[in-house]
């Protein structure tokens, strides 16, 4: 029988000076977390499973190695996804209690704690080490509720949170070989080549392991082993799920219909499922970085909560390899990978609608608002147009940038800046 100090020289290769994979860097995520290794705070990396978190405190740990001179045994990681420690009582500090009877390290001790929201409790032990100033901690986690749970109240402004996201379009190309020039002529040059892999990133998604397969087959095996993986774990396990049938077909329906306007009495009724129930479960799913509400925007809470909702999802490729779709879909996903994009720069995407319609609208600094219509094609209807100058007109006292993505459209008419798709997402705008 193994014992817990043999399974965690396993899983701490590091220890023994045995090499460790730690995948393709990621450098917008790896330049903050450098800079908030500098810190005494905990490290939180947060998001859907499956992005790359696990990587990235691999990459971390080789850094403090090799670069921060860390003596390999003052590293402790521990998976707590593995049945052994999870099944144990009290596993964060029997593992801790473990590691310090078994190996003499002196000096700062980092303490890397993967999938943490696996262990009920985990909050108040890693209060409890934080607050014993012998510890370094990063921890990372597949759940919303990492960061809206009594961490927050335990250990507010004590923890820096570094959001991870599926790849993105940059990363995509960079992980596929291709390198972006910075020189604008050759950019031009190889516009096509871009487009042609923005057409299979529309399509695929940016989930890492899914983005270096060549075969489609095993693309879209890996991709349903995902949602799987994710809905049990994060959704079903965590909340007790007991209608998981009701929970299957709503999930379903709100993949299929990505973009798409919703209200819940409209799901209530087609689902045969109470309002309470549909609301729950879709906060559930939120709360596992697979799909997000968009609301209406409004400067009042009240006027926001009013009409219909619209509904987005962390991937592309994951919605595509399990919704029921009638053909390619190309213009909502264009969309979703917008919200995606204004979703990992921080911001909180609403739209707008009345006569017409504007699918994002985003506050910015100075109160600056930003608003977006995705047009993917190079036919530009009007009524796109349209949308962006009624939204104008009525906050014509506010300072606005109004934006059209199309395909490979590029020009400035009455105010409105009409950009490729492919030059906003490698932000050569």
């Amino acid at each position: 029988m193994t014992t817990l100090f043999e399974l965690l020289t396993t899983l701490n290769p590091w220890w023994t000076g045995q090499k460790f994979e730690t995948g393709k860097p990621r450098y917008s995520y790896f330049s903050k977390i450098q800079r908030y290794l500098e810190t005494d705070e905990i490290m939180v990396l947060s998001g859907v499973r499956r992005s790359g978190k696990t990587t990235l405190l691999f990459q971390t740990i080789k850094y403090l190695i090799d670069d921060l001179s860390v003596p390999p045994r003052n590293i402790l990681f521990v998976n707590c996804d593995e049945p052994e420690i999870s099944s144990l009582e009290n596993p964060l500090l029997k593992v801790v209690d473990t590691y310090r009877k078994e190996i003499p390290a002196r000096g700062p001790i980092y303490l890397v704690f993967d999938e943490i929201q696996s262990i009920p409790g985990w909050e108040r032990i890693i209060k409890s080490l934080y607050d014993r100033k012998t510890y370094k901690i990063i921890i990372s986690g597949s759940s919303s509720y990492l960061l809206d749970s009594q961490l927050s109240t335990l250990l507010s402004g004590r923890f820096l949170p570094v959001p991870v996201f599926p790849l993105d379009f940059r990363e995509y190309l960079s992980f596929r070989g291709i390198d972006i020039p910075d020189d604008p002529v050759e950019l031009v040059a190889r516009k096509y080549e871009i487009l042609n892999h923005l057409k299979r990133y529309l399509r695929e998604g940016g989930f890492p392991i899914v983005v270096l397969q060549e075969d489609e087959r095993t693309k879209n095996d890996y991709l349903k082993a995902y949602y799987d993986s994710i809905v049990y774990r994060d959704i079903i396990r965590v909340n007790e799920i007991r209608n998981q049938k009701a929970l299957a077909e709503l999930l379903h329906y709100l993949f299929t219909n990505i973009t798409a306007p919703y209200s819940y009495r409209r799901l209530k009724d087609l689902l045969g499922i109470d309002i309470d129930a549909v609301q729950d479960y879709i906060h559930f799913a939120e709360m596992a970085r697979i799909l997000f509400e968009v609301r209406h925007f409004a400067y009042s809470l009240q006027a926001q909560t009013r009409p219909n909702r619209k509904i987005y999802c962390i991937d592309n490729g994951l919605r595509n390899a399990v919704s029921f779709r009638f053909s390619e879909d190309e213009g909502k996903l264009a969309e979703n990978l917008v919200f995606v994009e204004l979703l990992r720069s921080g911001t909180t995407p609403f739209y707008w609608k009345k006569k017409k319609e504007v699918d994002f609208v985003v506050k910015g600094p100075d109160n600056l608002l930003t608003a977006i219509n995705v047009s993917y094609t190079d036919a530009i209807h009007e009524r796109e147009k349209d949308g962006l100058r009624e939204f104008a007109a009525e906050y014509g006292e506010m300072e606005k940038e109004l934006i059209i993505l199309t395909k490979d459209t590029e020009q400035t008419d009455d105010g409105i800046n009409i950009i490729p798709l492919w030059k906003w997402l490698l932000g050569k705008r």
